[in-house]
This record gives C-alpha cells, structure tokens and sequence, in this order.
C-alpha cells in the first residue's frame, strides 16, 4: 500500500504565506500532527519511505515511519519562484499556480507533472507487483499530484483537489488504482 502524507504545519502555513523551497521546519503543532498520524496508523512497519528534500517533509516522514528517509528530488515543492513566502491572498494566480507571466521562476506544471510521474512510474515499476508498505511524504501539490497519478488529471488541471491537509494522508495501491481517504 501507498501511504501519502503532507508534511504538517509550520509557521508559514499558519500565517497564510505561500511555501515553497523557502520553507520552514515543522512548528509544534506541525509534529503533534505527524504524531497523530503515526498514532492514526497504528504501528505499522514500512518497507520504504520517500520525502521530498525539503526539511518539514523529512521531519513528518521520520516522525512517521520512526525510519531514516530516502530523499528524492523529484518529491520536491513545486517551485513558487518570486511568489514564494508571500501572503497567499496577495498571489496573482494564473489557475491554481502563481501567475509566471508577474512572479519569475515559477515552475511550469506539466514539467511537475512529469517528474512526480516519473518517479511514480519508476516506483510502480519497481514494486507494484509487491506487497509493500511505502510512505511518500511532501507538500500540498505533490500530495495532489500522486492522486492524479492513481486518478486521472482533472479536467481543468487543478491537481490540489487531490491534496491532503498538513499532517494528513491517503492511501493508495498501484494495482487496484484505487484511493482511501483518511484525511
């Protein structure tokens, strides 16, 4: 089974900025609520646990799993360029992203896409025929990107209705390409 996890809250979140690649640690409530998961899950033993680089995503991960993480890049934020560590509500948005054409070095979305698929496709590969228990755990968008992945790509591109809340998860399996919400 997949388990896909947000990484819980940090101060950024809860002052309503934008996080990025610029982000914070996990404050205290943010590792009470990987706490909760790891509680919610019930002690189960991972085969293997992904994280995005990005430190409030490891630190969930190995709150979690209580297992040192592998780091893969592909897991990472999406990157925000200039929009980064904004108040959400002052982001000129184009769809669910900041606009490119007013904030520089936002990442292009289907380039996103394709990474989080690659290597969704390359973990699928490797042990989807297996009976393993894999966490993944990153941001808002990579949560909703993994549950593009089992579900489709809506129709109007907006992977984040597929994203989890901080310190919350989904789980999936490749074979069945089915989800269950937990969250």
């Amino acid at each position: 089974m997949i388990y896909v996890i947000r990484h819980g809250q940090t101060d950024l979140n809860k002052e309503g900025r934008l996080q990025g690649r610029k982000g914070l640690p996990l404050n205290e409530y943010g590792i009470k609520q990987a706490e909760i998961s790891k509680e919610e899950m019930n002690g189960l033993k991972f085969d293997y646990v992904f994280s995005s680089p990005q430190i409030r995503a490891i630190q969930t991960a190995e709150i979690v799993s209580g297992m040192k993480v592998t780091i893969d890049a592909r897991l990472d934020v999406f990157d925000l360029g200039d929009a980064d560590l904004l108040h959400r509500e002052k982001v000129k948005m184009s769809g669910s992203t900041p606009d490119p054409a007013i904030y520089q070095g936002v990442e292009d979305v289907n380039s996103y896409i394709k990474r989080v698929f690659q290597f969704m496709n390359e973990l699928e590969s490797m042990y989807g025929d297996n009976q393993v228990n894999i966490l993944l755990s990153g941001h808002r968008c990579t949560t909703g990107c993994i549950g593009a992945y089992f579900l489709g790509v809506p129709e109007d591109g907006n992977l984040l209705k597929f994203a989890s809340a901080n310190g919350k998860y989904k789980t999936y399996h490749f074979v069945l390409n089915e989800t269950i919400n937990n969250s």
